[in-house]
């Protein structure tokens, strides 16, 4: 006779185990979301619409065309001018958990066959902060789309300049502020998209620079971040670092969906390249 614990179906049977990211749960409203549903749904929550952060590959396939993208600039290595206690094996372990070589992959890509220079930052790595690298591989984005006529496109994600880089790290502002500048006066394009959370040097540098700035529907975004804030004893008007505060306030040019933004970005290229 069998008894009850021989009927058990071992636990690696297909049924008898549900995959571990089979579901996700929204960090706004803390419903559990099927992960096939979401993805359909661009990473916006079906129940809130709180827009999920996107890693760089998320960003690519909701954006661009399948297979159009060329990484540009990839081969720059990690910078520790400072040689900063623990910062380059900090870096390298994010280099291995996020499939990614620094807080900005750039490139070309199209959307419907239109071409681009792209970048798109990466909150995951150290924080989307903007070291030399970083800084770099913006400046050259722009620098190679003066040089191949293409407009410009960068979704911003950050927390601001990388403080294990200091000075050379606070640089980079000016130097990708400089070369928004150039691609201004080659008369090429420059659309800004501002994603959740686009803070310190990075807004108040390229980010804010865009010919035309686009905000994606509830991202936080300032200068200095909330609690940064609160170390001075100031408080803050309740809202006044959202998307939304900054539109009602002429500060970005279009508050957008996820789901707006690639024919948004298509009706924009459109009419700059034709």
């Amino acid at each position: 006779m069998t008894s009850a614990d021989e009927k058990k179906a071992p636990a690696s049977d297909s049924y008898g185990e549900v995959p571990p990211d089979l579901w996700q749960t929204c960090p706004a409203c803390n419903q559990l979301l099927y992960s096939p549903d979401l993805e359909a749904d661009l990473w916006v929550c079906s129940k809130c619409g709180h827009h999920l952060r996107l890693t760089v590959w998320q960003r690519l396939q909701v954006t661009a065309d399948p297979d159009s993208f060329e990484e540009w600039d990839g081969e720059l290595p990690l910078n520790d001018p400072l040689h900063f206690p623990e910062y380059l094996p900090k870096a390298r372990a994010n280099q291995e958990s996020t499939g990614m070589t620094e807080a900005v992959l750039t490139g070309r890509a199209s959307i419907d066959g239109i071409a681009f220079g792209v970048g798109i930052m990466d909150l995951s790595f150290i924080g989307g902060s903007m070291g030399w690298v970083v800084g770099e591989r913006v400046t050259r984005l722009m620098e190679r789309a003066i040089a191949e006529r293409l407009p410009v496109v960068i979704f911003c994600a950050s927390g601001g300049a990388r403080m294990q880089e200091s000075l050379i790290a606070l640089m980079q502002m000016a130097k990708t502020s400089g070369a928004a500048g150039t691609l201004a006066q080659a008369s090429l394009p420059y659309v800004s998209v501002l994603t959740d959370p686009t803070y310190g040097g990075v807004l108040a540098s390229f980010a804010f620079l865009g010919d035309i700035i686009i905000a994606e529907q509830g991202a936080a975004m300032g200068f200095a971040g909330p609690r940064v804030v609160e170390v001075t004893g100031l408080r803050m008007p309740k809202g006044i670092q959202t998307a939304e505060f900054q539109y009602e306030h002429g500060m970005v040019d279009m508050l957008l969906s996820r789901r707006q933004i690639r024919p948004t970005l298509h009706t924009i290229l459109r009419w700059c390249t034709a």
